[in-house]
């Protein structure tokens, strides 16, 4: 939404401010300005001048020499030499004098920080100045259609201007546009009037919105057209007004200059006069020509379905049923609240017009510009769902205005078809609980301050404000509490915690663990990544899922921005060795990353009710390290969370993108919590991984509830250690945490530690069979231990390990 200050200041009229003060004060109020476009900040000492002599320049065809008066009286004039073909003895222009600056070039392109003019001498003659084109002065012949095609501009007798006069404050540049971000809820703001009515709560003055006056003419407009609304669900209220003796021609300049500042290029009386009205009051105007009309009755139904119309911009559209049309008595004649029809159009020979001023159904006419392609000025502001109340307004200031310009009579009455009226709302209002809310303490008549200008009305014997029908987005007592919010100002609201609130902060317990991961896996050298929860079904087959895999079951998106996004993700490790394939290619050494990500694990397809959303821990890597370096990472991650000694690795895993020989699941107690491994050769050819590459996945909702971050510590050992190294012969099928298992059981209270130390398979060694040497230490904290107290212990080991066919190595 654009506005310029200069129309603002016209519905508050005591409002003073610059303009950057404006831009700070609406924001903070809580509409947000986007851009400033400050109309003269490159025009300098530009006045308004009048050719009094005009001469050929002796040393060239195409120059003039020209005197120019810049003052009140002739005597004080200056000259200037130009080129400019539509130079003339009596022209009033524009004229920028030495020192001063234009927004454009002589080519009319603008030029950032404007164009300093200087005086000089052009082919040997003085020139203290120069007259301006409009494109000069930073506008253009759209929004200025009087201006020439090629040459000055020259104000007329309308402009009622005279020598020295201040010729940027004639052209209306003295003025700033703003261009605010309106958000949806607030519709009313969609209009330089609910715009001003902003600005004057925000600044505390007085809104004044004129009273419309039409005088009228005689005649009944009933005599000129019916209205029929078939389709009151779609249409909410159908006004119309007629208006005869018709004259087209081009509107004021004061409206001409309104409409190109909001961007809008003048056309004609009647046109400018609907486009006029629709910005001022928010609501769209359609003018139709009275003899286009058949049976002069206007009938809002739906299309049917196959039905063809063609609009203004002579395109024909396919309709359908859902679709709303205005029409007459035979035909269609109209796209409601989008675009009119090209049989119904305003020409310069109309002599009786029918002005609509209609509420619609902005979600149908949201839907249906986009199944048309077609978005308009008109259809932006309808699909907003507008006011039903403020139709009446816009038509009846549409016929003020006609009346004002002079271009038609008004015919007496309106037709006003309003099936089920719109009511103010009530809404509950208490002062204490909003200061409560807020946390400031105000009085009551100081909240009523900042309702008066928003027209909010305030019924004190049943603590109600009654929310006039243009404010749809006040619902509640909390959003009477932001609008005291906003115009109290929120940087004046004292900073408190809310009354039900801890006075100390913490973090989850899920945020606290999540953190613990983030640090291990930075500490390690890690990167943290981004992938996307969307995926291709083909990311399956990369993987070497079999057909029946589980993790091929996905839910499919109904609306996919392709198919390479048509399924939200089950396993992370396709975001995974994407990212490290990427990396690949660009010649990336020794790349590690981690991603907390989520993976969306369906109840039952087709879904009934939201999926598993499940937190995956991911870690991946290629280059320097192995599948041990992982499992490094992993039990540190573990140990931190105080599970490494239950933590347990099952080379079972059965993952088909994982190396066979080279992958283990990861259990707690039993239950696997995760995996990790070195990626399937196939698989890493797949993503263009050119070495080896490892990956980890840890499952978070498994290990949320079984961590413990309760800590004993003991005193340092009072006593001696005794040492046993332990070299066995091992079957090959027998894991190394199986050994582990054995002398943490059979250990008992003695054994402190135990560490691996060798692992050798070889010609010394049988066939089938392994090597592995352990170093135990033994300790006891009430005394000194004798060999004796180790011996047995040592027995029930190999005991236990012979159990095992497991034998020692002499």
């Amino acid at each position: 939404m654009n506005t310029p200050l200069s129309w603002i200041k016209e519905y508050v009229p005591d409002l003073e401010t610059t303009y950057q003060e404006f831009n700070d004060k609406m924001t903070l109020s809580g509409t947000k300005v986007e851009t400033v476009d400050v109309l003269d900040a490159d025009l300098e000492k530009i006045v308004v001048g009048k050719v009094l002599k005009v001469e050929k320049h002796p040393d060239a065809d195409k120059l003039v020499i020209c005197q120019i008066q810049i003052g009140p009286n002739e005597s004080d004039a200056t000259q200037i030499v130009t080129g400019a073909p539509n130079v003339f003895e009596g022209a009033v222009v524009p004229v920028v004098l030495d020192g001063g600056r234009v927004a454009g070039g002589h080519d009319g392109k603008p030029v950032a920080g404007g164009v300093k003019i200087k005086k000089g001498k052009l082919r040997g003659i003085e020139s203290n100045g120069m007259m301006c084109s409009i494109e000069e002065l930073g506008s253009t012949k759209d929004f200025y259609p009087e201006a020439p095609d090629d040459g000055l501009y020259i104000f007329s007798e309308e402009d009622n201007v005279k020598p020295g006069d201040d010729a940027i404050e004639a052209l209306g540049f003295r003025d700033a546009v703003y261009e605010y971000e309106i958000t949806s809820n607030r519709v009313d703001c969609y209009s330089v009037i609910g715009i001003a009515r902003e600005a004057a709560a925000t600044y505390g003055k007085e809104f004044k919105l004129p009273e419309i006056k039409v005088k009228g003419s005689g005649d009944d407009v009933k005599n000129y057209i019916d209205v029929e609304i078939k389709d009151k669900e779609l249409c909410k209220r159908y006004c119309a007004r007629a208006v005869k003796n018709v004259k087209i021609g081009p509107s004021p300049k004061w409206m001409r200059q309104r409409l190109a500042k909001m961007g809008i290029r003048p056309i004609n009386n009647i046109v400018d006069i609907t486009n006029y009205v629709m910005e001022e009051y928010g609501n769209p105007m359609h003018a139709f020509d009275l003899d286009t009309i058949e049976g002069h009755k206007i009938i809002v139904k739906r299309a049917a379905n196959g039905d063809k119309f063609t609009t203004l911009d002579e395109t024909e559209r396919n309709l359908d049923e859902n679709m709303l049309m205005i029409c007459d008595a035979k035909k269609q004649i109209g796209i409601a609240g989008i675009m009119g029809g090209e049989n119904s159009k305003i020409t310069d020979d109309v002599s009786t017009v029918i002005f609509e001023g209609a509420c619609f159904d902005g979600t149908n006419i949201r839907l249906s510009s986009k199944r048309l392609g077609l978005r308009t000025d008109a259809s932006g502001k309808f699909e907003k769902g507008l006011d039903p109340n403020s139709a009446i307004d816009a038509v009846n200031r549409a016929c003020e205005l006609v009346e004002m310009l002079g271009c038609g009579e008004v015919v007496d009455g309106v037709i006003d078809v309003y099936p089920e009226p719109v009511e103010k709302k009530r809404v509950k209002f208490s002062v204490d609980k909003i200061n409560a809310l807020l946390g400031i303490n105000i009085s009551k008549e100081e909240m009523y301050k900042y309702f008066k200008p928003l027209e909010l009305e305030v019924d004190e014997k049943n603590s109600e404000i009654i929310v006039p029908t243009f404010r749809q987005d006040l619902l509640s007592n909390a959003d009477i509490a932001e609008e005291v919010a906003r115009f109290y100002g929120y940087d004046n609201i004292p900073v408190s915690l809310p009354s039900t609130a801890e006075t100390a902060g913490k973090i989850s317990d899920k945020m606290y663990i999540e953190n613990i991961g983030h640090d291990i896996a930075a500490m390690y050298g890690f990167s943290q990544a981004m992938t996307y929860s969307f995926e291709s079904p083909k990311v399956y087959d990369k993987l070497l899922l079999p057909e029946n895999d589980d993790l091929r079951n996905a839910i499919e998106i109904l609306n996919p921005l392709g198919k390479d996004f048509s399924i939200m993700r089950t396993t992370s490790m396709n975001g995974m060795l994407s990212s490290l394939g990427l990396n690949y290619s660009r010649r990336n050494k020794d790349v590690k990353l981690y991603e907390f990500a989520n993976i969306y694990i369906p109840k039952q397809l087709p879904i009934t009710e939201l999926p598993d959303e499940r937190m995956q821990f991911t870690l991946g890597f290629y280059g320097d390290g192995d599948f041990f370096t992982m499992k490094g990472v992993v039990e540190e991650y573990f140990e931190k969370l105080g599970m490494f000694e239950k933590v347990e690795y099952d080379p079972n895993a059965g993952k088909s993108f994982l190396h066979p020989g080279r992958q283990a699941n990861i259990t707690y107690y039993g239950h696997v919590v995760g995996f990790l491994g070195e990626v399937h050769p196939l698989v890493a050819k797949e993503y263009g991984i050119g070495e080896r590459a490892y990956v980890a996945v840890i499952d978070m909702p498994t290990i949320y509830d079984v961590v413990s971050f309760d800590r004993k510590y003991e005193s340092i050992a009072k006593f001696p250690a005794i040492t046993r190294d332990l070299s066995m012969t091992v079957p090959k099928e027998i894991l190394v945490g199986s050994l582990e298992a054995i002398f943490a059981k059979k250990g008992g209270k003695l054994l402190e530690s135990y560490k691996l130390f060798d692992i050798y398979e070889g010609e010394q060694i049988k066939e089938g069979y392994k090597s592995v040497a352990y170093s135990l230490t033994f300790r006891a904290k009430d005394r000194s231990l004798e060999d004796k107290d180790v011996q047995e212990v040592m027995d029930k080991i190999l005991t236990a390990l012979k159990e095992k066919d497991i034998e020692l190595r002499m």
